[in-house]
């Protein structure tokens, strides 16, 4: 397989270039239905091809939640497979949001599907879940390191739902959040200028000072926009760790559409914004 320079490497130059800004691709009904689109096929067709013209030449991340693509089947998932490669072809780099896994080849299988590079969908990088223990997703790190992509491991993540298993105090006195930060700080040792496994963490949790986000590879931080995080909050949220943080804004983009304009306006808006607050941390 040919290797692509490390998605870490790819990843600090997108930012440091394009901003900060990660913006997602949730075609959900109810934003199908604020930009008048119908809930089929035709409709998640338009819709994501709207967001890749309007931000894939200047964003540094695109983030297409798979589900809303996989619920109208292969249809769906070939409207997908469009979007990553226009994005990538526009310069983006794609996170791919499937939060997929399991153990063995079935983890295995997972990760050929996003991260080998002969395949139809594959990304920069791909969320994975760890919570069949973190070396279930051994396979999906090896593939990442040989590829040439990354992984975006579910660390503490918004949801409230979350804590009862990340806050979860192992026998060691670490909860489960910190045992998923340090893995990840052992993977990218050494990595210069930006490991390629990144932990994701919710901007909207507040004083994270307890927990050591130093993992020398980007946090994917949803929460910016709709969800009541701003790019001010992320230095006290991030600390010293808020330069390698990748904010994620999705409606708070997407609900400017459908005018491709008013799309990029709004993802300029908001990489300004977390640009300015970054340098000024």
């Amino acid at each position: 397989m040919t290797v692509q320079e490390a998605f870490g490497a790819r990843l600090r130059r997108a930012m440091d270039e394009r901003g900060p800004l990660c913006v997602g691709i949730d075609p959900h009904a109810s934003l199908l239905a604020e930009w008048g689109l119908n809930d089929d096929v035709a409709g998640l067709e338009r819709f994501s091809r709207t967001v890749v013209e309007a931000t894939a030449d200047r964003v540094a991340v695109l983030k297409p939640q798979s589900a809303f693509f996989e619920r109208f089947g292969s249809r769906g998932v070939a409207v997908l497979e469009a979007a990553v490669r226009e994005a990538r072809e526009a310069g983006a780099l794609v996170v791919m949001d499937a939060k997929r896994g399991d153990i063995g080849s079935t983890m295995a299988g997972y990760a050929e599907a996003f991260l080998h590079k002969d395949a139809p969908l594959f990304s920069d990088a791909l969320t994975v879940s760890p919570y069949l223990g973190y070396g279930s997703l051994s396979p999906a790190v090896a593939l990442a390191r040989e590829s040439g992509t990354g992984l975006f491991v579910l660390a503490l993540t918004s949801n409230p739902e979350g804590g009862e298993v990340q806050h979860a105090v192992r026998a060691d006195g670490r909860d489960v959040g910190a045992t998923m930060l340090a893995h990840l700080a052992a993977e990218n040792a050494g990595e210069e200028p930006l490991g390629s496994f990144g932990a994701v963490v919710g901007a909207t949790l507040g004083d994270l000072s307890s927990y050591d986000l130093g993992i020398n590879g980007p946090l994917l931080a949803p929460g910016v926009g709709a969800q009541g995080a701003t790019a001010a909050d992320l230095p006290r949220v991030f600390g010293t760790a808020v330069r390698n943080v990748v904010p994620n804004v999705s409606r708070g983009v997407l609900r400017h559409g459908p005018e491709v304009g008013a799309l990029r306006a709004a993802a300029e808006r908001f990489a300004d914004e977390i640009r300015a607050a970054v340098a000024d941390a």
